[in-house]
C-alpha cells in the first residue's frame, strides 16, 4: 500500500507541474518564451524524476496504454487516473488565484476534424514512444527515454498545438485546460476521448510490433 501511495503521489506531482507549465507558457507567455519547449522540458524532467517510482506517465492515455501492454496493473489504472487528474486540477486552481479575471476567460475553439485528428496522432506518437523506450524490456537501463518522450510532446505542440487544436495529447491537460476557461468543454470531450483512443491504438500496434521478432 505504502509503495502504490508512493506512485500515486509521484503521478500526481509530475502531472501537476505539467499543467501549470501549460497554463503559465498560455495565460503569462513573456516574450522570448516558447511554450513547446517549456512544456516538453517540463515533462521531460518530470520523466526523469518519477520514472523509476511510477512510470512518469503523467497521463490518462499513457496509463491506458502501459495497462494494455502489460506493464501497469490494471487494478491501478483507476488510481493513476485519479492522482492524474486531481494534479491537473489542482494546478488549474492554483492559475486561478494567480491571474486577473480578464485574462482568465479567453476560451480558444477549433474545428473538430482538424482537433480530433491532430489530438490523435500525436497522443498516439506519445504513447507509441513511451511503450518503446519507457517500458520494453529490450531499453532497460536506457538513458534517453525522458528525453525522447518530452521531445514527442514539443514536436507535437510545435506541428498542431494552438493551430489546429489544443497540443494537450493528455486528458489530464485537457481537463486542466477547461478548469482554466481556456478550452470549450464540448471540445475537451471530444480531445479527451481522441486521447484515449490513441492510447489504445499504440498498446496494439506495439503488441503487433513485438510480435514480429
Amino acid at each position: 500500500m505504502k509503495d502504490n501511495f508512493r506512485k500515486y503521489t509521484t503521478e500526481f506531482i509530475g502531472t501537476f507541474f505539467l499543467v501549470f507549465t501549460v497554463g503559465c507558457t498560455i495565460l503569462f507567455g513573456q516574450p522570448g518564451v516558447i511554450p513547446a519547449i517549456a512544456i516538453g522540458g517540463a515533462l521531460m524532467v518530470m520523466v526523469y524524476a518519477g520514472g523509476k517510482i511510477s512510470g512518469g506517465h503523467y497521463n490518462p492515455a499513457v496509463s491506458l496504454a502501459a495497462v494494455l501492454r502489460g506493464s501497469l496493473s490494471s487494478h491501478e489504472l483507476i488510481p493513476y487516473w485519479i492522482a492524474q487528474i486531481l494534479g491537473a486540477l489542482a494546478a488549474a486552481f492554483l492559475l486561478s488565484q494567480m491571474v486577473l479575471p480578464p485574462i482568465f476567460n479567453d476560451i480558444i475553439t477549433y474545428e473538430t476534424t482538424g482537433l480530433i485528428i491532430g489530438e490523435f496522432l500525436f497522443t498516439f506518437a506519445l504513447c507509441y514512444v513511451v511503450l518503446l523506450t519507457a517500458t520494453s524490456e529490450d531499453t532497460i537501463g536506457n538513458s534517453y527515454y525522458g528525453l525522447a518522450i518530452g521531445a514527442v510532446l514539443t514536436v507535437g505542440i510545435f506541428a498542431v498545438g494552438g493551430a489546429v487544436c489544443y497540443g494537450a495529447f493528455n486528458p489530464a491537460v485537457a481537463i486542466g485546460l477547461g478548469k482554466m476557461y481556456i478550452a470549450d468543454w464540448s471540445l475537451v470531450v471530444l480531445t479527451i476521448l481522441a486521447n484515449i483512443l490513441a492510447g489504445f491504438v499504440a498498446a496494439f500496434v506495439y503488441k503487433y510490433l513485438k510480435n514480429i521478432y
